[in-house]
């Protein structure tokens, strides 16, 4: 086996992603302190096709040294947007017919072992800050809170971690692949 060239990978240019279907997914950063962990959000974000990010309160926004350091040219390709509050960001999710989908431990949330996607549903993956966790008003009016098994001493992974494997789990679960 050998391993590929950059070259041979077959990868679509920023121009060719922005026109590209996206997977019906956004991701909403809530009050996320570190810019590279947003910077990661972006380059995850692009890997899988997310349509969008929707970036709340003090979390950094591009242009970021640090942002621009983990996204590696993903801040450019994925569409992003700053809303102020993430109760305004959430609201006009909704109105817009997301499901929003908290990602944060709770009591009776939803395992991602049995999380079932539907169909054509579109979906906001909240994400919080990385000390508090998703914002109280959000996981209390949330359409489902989303909680990642875990089996160690640990109970939270990093934000970035997070995300990718949320993500991962969730476009494999798609009937439809871009």
């Amino acid at each position: 086996m050998k391993k590929l060239k950059n070259e041979e990978l077959g990868r679509l240019s920023p121009e060719e992603f922005k026109n590209a279907e996206k997977i019906p997914a956004v991701l909403v950063l809530d009050d996320v302190r570190s810019a590279m962990n947003v910077g990661s959000a972006f380059r995850t974000s692009d890997a899988f096709r997310i349509k969008k990010i929707y970036l709340c309160g003090i979390t950094a926004k591009p242009p970021h040294r640090e942002i621009n350091k983990t996204a590696l040219g993903a801040q450019d390709s994925v569409d992003w947007e700053h809303v102020e509050t993430i109760s305004e960001c959430v609201d006009e999710l909704k109105k817009n017919g997301y499901q929003i989908v908290a990602v944060e431990q709770a009591g009776e949330s939803t395992s991602l072992l049995d999380f079932q996607v539907e169909g054509e549903k579109k979906y906001a993956f909240v994400f919080g800050n990385e000390v508090f966790g998703v914002n109280d008003k959000v996981v209390e009016t949330a359409d489902t809170v989303l909680e990642i098994p875990q089996y160690g001493t640990k109970h939270s992974l990093n934000i970035s971690v997070s995300i990718g494997v949320v993500l991962w789990d969730f476009v494999s679960k798609q009937k439809k692949l871009p």
